[in-house]
């Protein structure tokens, strides 16, 4: 039997995706590309959910 998410929990994963990644980058030295890439694509896909992330940044 398949289930789906619903549109908030497809948003809660994102966002928990975003937050992750912003931590991820907080405790970086040195510039990373593919972590600067995967935020761009994420807040990119938030965005379409009309979620305001500036509360999620650093």
């Amino acid at each position: 039997m398949e289930q789906t998410m619903t549109l908030e929990e497809q948003k809660q994963v994102l966002i928990d995706a975003y937050v992750n990644l912003m931590r991820i980058k907080s405790f970086q030295k040195e510039e990373n590309k593919e972590l600067e890439y995967q935020i761009k694509v994420a807040k990119a896909k938030l965005s379409n959910y009309s979620v305001d992330i500036s509360q999620f940044e650093y």
